[in-house]
């Protein structure tokens, strides 16, 4: 998630080991932690693209991997603290803002590996949004009463609010879940995969993406008092043979494919206007196919060459009316 979420929830989880003469010393501790995982974005290659996608959300973010790096956190913030606390007081609120970080990512869509180094597998629950200000919000704003009065029963508060919202997110996901399944069917479609994943900022509107005969179909689902679709695009999955039939299986660039297939856990379309290797779970709008992100490739390029990295993020003002259009409702329909 967004670094001021990461760090407001390991702040609110560290804070329920305070009492009242640390407890904002233990906060800016938990909040250090939460953010400490996410360092792994130093890890990156000016020209090998896929080497950030690789690290991040690796193991800096591992279960396995918490109690060592809260030592890490502990025993570069001590110094600064040993006059008023010890290194025990310290460690276990580092401990507490660390771990929550790994799986609080987990959550969201982009995936993170969980059980490294056992598992290479990138867990993704999709029950948030990976900006939510909803959630993060309240938490921030119980965070500083805390503070504020040096009554923990507010910090007890805040975890009690980020149960109840990602628990939310479940029971948000499982709605959006049914009536995706019964769009399909209405189709004629057994979908061979389909994924799910909240829009930005919120749990009402979803993105829905299915997998039929080598062709995924995203559409965007609302689910409120009802639940109603949004209609949107397909695109046939990336194929070698079909779209880049001339490219070098050997070579660097089809390398960085396959590296790419694994981060995007296989969701993988063609853009043939820009040559363009597509993660399709991520797309500006949540029923269009338009992407976030990819790889550029150039069958003449040298083939120890990477492929080129490629972002287009800009949101234009009808698109957004058409987002908050999607997100009132007034562009779906209501599904029986």
């Amino acid at each position: 998630m967004d670094p001021l979420t990461q760090g407001t929830v390991g702040a609110a989880f560290s804070q329920s080991s305070a009492d009242k003469k640390n407890i904002l010393k233990i906060s800016v501790i938990g909040f250090l932690a939460g953010l400490a995982p996410d360092l792994d974005v130093l890890i990156q290659s000016s020209t090998d693209p896929i080497l950030s996608l690789e690290y991040h959300r690796q193991f800096s973010h591992s279960l396995f991997f918490i109690p060592f790096g809260s030592l890490i956190v502990a025993a570069i913030i001590f110094p600064l603290f040993k006059k008023s606390m010890n290194f025990k007081t310290i460690y276990i609120a580092s401990f507490l803002g660390y771990a929550t970080h790994g799986l609080l990512d987990a959550c969201t869509s982009y995936g993170t590996l969980l059980f490294w180094p056992f598992s290479n597998e990138r867990v993704t629950w999709n029950n948030i949004s990976i900006v939510d200000p909803i959630f993060t919000i309240p938490v921030l704003i119980l965070i500083g009463v805390a503070i504020k009065t040096k009554r923990k029963i507010y910090s007890f508060f805040s975890i009690g609010w980020i149960i109840f919202y990602l628990s939310l997110g479940f029971v948000q996901y499982e709605r959006a879940l049914s009536t995706a399944n019964d769009l399909a069917e209405s189709r004629g479609h057994n979908p061979e995969r389909l994924t799910l994943k909240p829009s930005f900022g919120n749990l009402i509107l979803w993105k829905s993406i299915y997998e039929h005969e080598k062709t995924f179909y995203v559409d965007a689902i609302r689910t409120f008092q009802t639940s109603t679709v949004c209609l949107g695009e397909s695109i046939k999955i990336f194929d070698y043979q079909e779209h880049l039939p001339d490219l070098d299986k050997e070579s660097q660039q089809a390398q960085d494919i396959e590296r790419f297939r694994w981060f995007s856990q296989d969701y993988l379309g063609f853009d043939r206007e820009k040559s363009l290797v597509t993660d399709v779970r991520y797309s500006m709008l949540p029923n269009q196919i338009e992407p976030m992100w990819g790889l550029v490739i150039d069958d003449l390029r040298d083939t120890n060459e990477h492929a080129i990295w490629w972002t287009g993020r800009d949101l234009d003002e009808s698109q957004w009316d058409l987002f908050v259009k999607m997100l009132r409702g007034k562009e779906c329909k209501v599904r029986s």
